[in-house]
């Protein structure tokens, strides 16, 4: 590790050819932490060695490349010069160094000690390798040194429930529109703890949609939230397609496609246009498959999960949908749609009440299945 990190060290330090002045004025975006991505994704190695330079400034090196691994997972490694940074571990190992101290801050807080704490939930799966075990390693150590039970939680489950933290009188069945960087699914929500997958994407998730078409009309990462502030500028007035299948499964890979092709054929089109276009092409394969699965389920009430239900259009779509259908539509308060522990911690209490318990041999489990 020590070698590693000697390496990286290495690595930051301008060399003798570049010029102070390239490097202050080589990227003018006040967003410089995906300015450093868009260079790596366009392979321009050198403009993002640079840009990590200048960074490194005024930030610590490690710390960039944790930002880097948190909001562009797809990352798997950067070559600078002759080292190799691999992001996904650096961040893990930053995990380990904040975890500690992030429980004694809520704890403290929340204005109560470990002891009136019942039982300790974690993420085990899905998601990336290196943060699950930190957090299942401290999360196992935690349970076994307070004598507390330790309660393994699925991701996506975590994300359903984070509804429960923002609407205190939600209860079960309900239709959960899940919809995140990794998945987007109908799911029957029977009980607290019981699910059935009712159809879910056969291709790109519909976060990985928004993100490629962000990075392509040239908005950059993370694309959801970028898209929908530019759409708010615009109209939807582009005709995209739309793939609507026999059963309540989704396919977003085309109108992916298709927008990309559009603006490599016409780059001086309307961008906020196109961007009102697709969350409008987007939003009706969600709500048209969702009215398919309340014919079928006879549901009264559908819930939105995942970062995605963060979007503004995508939440007006819904609220139109429940008036005309006359059906109740929940989503979670903007802080709680994308990651986080409160959700995990909302999801741990619904398993514990069941009665589920997991012991030490508990595992990260990267692509843990739902349901």
């Amino acid at each position: 590790i020590n070698n590693e990190l000697d390496k990286l060290k290495l690595a930051i330090y301008p060399s003798k050819s570049v010029k102070k002045e390239d490097i202050t004025n080589i990227c003018t975006s006040t967003d410089d932490i995906f300015a450093l991505t868009d260079y790596l994704l366009k392979g321009q190695k050198d403009l993002a060695l640079l840009e990590f330079r200048k960074l490194c400034i005024n930030k610590h090196y490690l710390e960039i490349l944790a930002v880097l691994q948190t909001n562009f997972t797809k990352l798997t490694s950067i070559k600078i010069e002759s080292a190799t940074l691999s992001p996904f571990e650096i961040a893990s190992r930053n995990h380990v160094e904040v975890i500690s101290n992030v429980m004694k801050k809520a704890v403290s807080e929340a204005n109560i000690n470990l002891s009136q704490i019942d039982a300790i939930s974690c993420t085990y799966g899905p998601g990336l390798v290196g943060a699950l075990l930190v957090g299942v390693s401290y999360a196992k150590a935690l349970s076994y040194s307070l004598n507390k039970p330790l309660i393994g939680v699925n991701h996506l489950e975590g994300h359903i429930d984070a509804n429960y933290i923002t609407h205190k009188d939600l209860e079960p069945p309900f239709l959960c529109v899940m919809m995140s960087g990794g998945n987007t699914q109908i799911v029957h929500v029977k009980d607290y703890t019981t699910f059935e997958i009712l159809g879910k994407t056969k291709d790109d998730a519909i976060g990985e949609a928004f993100d490629k078409v962000a990075r392509v009309i040239g908005l950059g990462y993370p694309g959801g939230p970028k898209i929908d502030k530019l759409a708010k500028d615009g109209k939807p007035i582009i005709q995209l397609p739309r793939v609507h299948m026999d059963n309540l499964d989704f396919s977003f890979s085309g109108i992916k496609t298709a927008v990309i092709n559009l603006h490599h054929k016409t780059p001086d089109i309307n961008k906020a246009d196109l961007a009102a276009s697709f969350e409008d092409a987007v939003s009706d394969m969600l709500i048209t498959n969702v009215e398919k699965a309340i014919n079928l389920t006879k549901m009264k009430k559908i819930v939105l999960a995942g970062g995605v239900s963060a979007n503004s259009y995508i939440r007006e779509k819904f609220d139109t949908l429940a008036k005309d259908k006359n059906i109740q539509v929940y989503y979670p308060e903007l802080k709680l749609c994308t990651d986080n522990a409160a959700m995990i911690a909302s999801a741990g209490y619904y398993e514990y009440l069941q009665g589920s318990k997991a012991d030490l041999t508990l595992n990260a489990m990267p692509n843990l299945k739902f349901c």
